[in-house]
Order: C-alpha cells, then sequence, then structure tokens
C-alpha cells in the first residue's frame, strides 16, 4: 500500500466524503438497524448540519481519498473509510488524528451492531458509558455512548 496521507478538510472534498460515508453506512447499518434508514448524506440536511460544523480531516492514498475523521467540541462526530480499504488501519489512524484535534477527554456514539467501529474504540482506550434505544431515520436501533 502506497503512503497514508491525512489532511485537513477542503471543499472539493464533499463529493468524495458523501460517497464514502454512503458506502460505509450501508455496511454500518447492517445488523444495527433496518436498512430502509439509510439516508445519503447529501440528502440528510441534520447531518449536513453536523458535518458542516465539524473539524475535519481526510485520509488519502495518493490523490485518492479513502477515508475522513470529524470532530466537534470533545466528540468524534464522524469517522468513515472506503470499504474497498477497510481493516488496513486508515480508521485507526484517522481516529488518532481526531483525538489530537480533540486533546481532551474524547466521546462517540455508535450503534450497538457495528462491532468493527464499537471494537476499534474499545481498543482505543473508550469505554461504553451507556446503551440506550434511539430512532434512525424514524427506524428502531440501539445505541451506545463510548468515552475515554
Amino acid at each position: 500500500m502506497s503512503a497514508l496521507v491525512i489532511r485537513k478538510y477542503q471543499e472539493t472534498d464533499w463529493i468524495e466524503s458523501c460517497r464514502i460515508h454512503d458506502q460505509a453506512r450501508l455496511i454500518e447499518l447492517l445488523g444495527s438497524c433496518d436498512a430502509r434508514a439509510f439516508v445519503p448524506l447529501a440528502e440528510d440536511k441534520p447531518d449536513i448540519l453536523v458535518f458542516k460544523r465539524s473539524l475535519k480531516h481526510v485520509a488519502c492514498i495518493e490523490d485518492k481519498m479513502v477515508g475522513f475523521v470529524g470532530t466537534d467540541k470533545t466528540e468524534v462526530s464522524w469517522l468513515y473509510v472506503d470499504p474497498d480499504f477497510h481493516r488496513q488501519g486508515i480508521g485507526r489512524q484517522l481516529l488518532q488524528q481526531g483525538l489530537s484535534a480533540i486533546g481532551a477527554k474524547a466521546s462517540t456514539y455508535v450503534l450497538e451492531g457495528n462491532y468493527s467501529a464499537r471494537n476499534l474504540y474499545l481498543s482505543a482506550g473508550f469505554k461504553v458509558l451507556q446503551q440506550f434505544d434511539s430512532k434512525n431515520n424514524g427506524y428502531l436501533c440501539s445505541v451506545l455512548r463510548l468515552s475515554q
């Protein structure tokens, strides 16, 4: 694999961010929530607002964007990796970038059935603080609140 570069998000990264989010989000929902809860990022007005206010960094291999992380105050608000690049350590490097941007005790939310994300956060020192039922675009799901 070519060298991974993590850089600050640029407005021109929007289309690739949407592509990565949409592909990875479908996988994220498997075993966690009804797939009908999926809404493309570009069509999800509340998520767009959270995305815009988050401090974002992107991971690139050569000129190809392969993932991104976003933080909002002390929360890891976004962490998505292109499914073609899963299980290569990219998510872990993006998480470390996000944690360095937060600079304090971090928190995040993950769907209970998203074992890949859950295991990544637990391996980075996060603990499950709370499990609760919620709705994702009207569909019932179980959510974990994690914190360092």
